[in-house]
């Protein structure tokens, strides 16, 4: 019966999705396209924090080479798709440069290295206007057309995200079950073990942050097209943290760790709005509260209070037998 469990939640998961912009308007429907569309960065991050144990803040910085690349070609006339694998492909590119550091730093440092990265990409979009537009950013992005059908309007575009939010699960999920996915893991709780067993810690340091970073590329080719204006501020230091807090509140090295926290840190703040002013304290609060009793994120919690139903049974019969006794 177990076995059977989990495809029906992923079925009826799939569905919600399906049906919850259905009636909704275009606000509704763009917190929802946000939604999956951060989650796909936040999983890139997951990958490198979660499952190698490399601290990032570049994931915004990524998600803006992602989102340029795409939105500089798409207003030279190229198709939305070739972009996206452009930008991609480039992410994937600077994000094996970015890796070379955490071969050498550890911990904070590599904390601070990955934060002057996303500094300099901010700086680079704000002063080179020639390129990015500057402080005025680009705008006028055409959404993509696929097989004749066109994306311009809201619940459209939606539905072509979830497609590349689905075909994006299906890959991130072979990698994390792949023997890579074994080999991340073992990286992230004990480094030395895992050179002595064979494990190429070096090539598997590069590649987390390679993968990491092609996954922030992909969700800002999707931004792109969503708000179609882009701007220096949309990808500043503030967004690498908020991506960072969708991992942790979610659960770190979770596979729907970051969708789940995605889904709080996006929505949730809407469903408080009416506290008026009061829906940002409560939200930090919450959050901190969290943290401080369930480190592990909302995942492990879930995870907490399912071995603790499960074990009540067993003690109670346990009692029972020693009654008996």
């Amino acid at each position: 019966m177990r076995a059977y469990l989990k495809p029906a939640l992923l079925l009826v998961g799939l569905a919600a999705l399906i049906v919850a912009p259905l009636g909704q308007g275009n606000y509704v429907i763009y917190l929802l396209s946000s939604w999956l569309i951060f989650s796909i960065a936040a999983m890139g991050l997951n990958l490198t924090l979660g499952y190698a144990g490399q601290i990032s803040l570049a994931q915004a910085s990524f998600m803006a080479i992602g989102a340029y690349s795409t939105a500089i070609l798409t207003l030279a006339g190229w198709p939305w798709v070739v972009g996206m694998l452009l930008g991609v492909v480039l992410c994937l590119v600077v994000g094996l440069l970015l890796g070379f550091p955490a071969l050498r730093v550890k911990g904070h440092f590599l904390a601070f290295v990955t934060l002057a990265f996303n500094s300099l990409v901010f700086l680079v979009s704000r002063n080179e206007e020639w390129l990015t537009g500057g402080i005025y950013g680009l705008s006028g992005m055409p959404r993509p057309s696929v097989l004749g059908f066109a994306m311009t309007k809201n619940l459209p575009f939606y539905y072509f995200t979830l497609f590349v939010f689905v075909v994006f699960c299906g890959l991130f999920y072979g990698i994390v079950r792949s023997p890579w996915g074994r080999a991340f893991k073992a990286l992230r709780e004990n480094p030395i073990r895992a050179e002595s067993l064979g494990i190429d810690t070096r090539r598997l340091t590069l590649m987390a942050f390679a993968i990491g970073s092609a996954c922030g590329g992909l969700a800002g080719a999707l931004v792109t097209p969503l708000v179609q204006y882009i701007d220096p501020t949309s990808f500043a230091l503030g967004h690498s943290l908020r991506i960072l807090l969708m991992v942790v509140v979610g659960g770190a090295g979770y596979f729907f760790g970051p969708i789940l926290g995605a889904a709080v840190v996006i929505l949730m703040p809407e469903f408080l709005r009416f506290t008026e002013g009061y829906y940002l304290m409560i939200y930090a609060v919450l959050v901190i509260v969290l943290m401080i009793y369930c480190p592990s994120g909302l995942i492990g919690l879930g995870r907490k209070l399912r071995d603790l139903v499960r074990r009540k049974p067993v003690d109670r019969g346990d009692l029972k037998a020693g009654a008996q006794l």
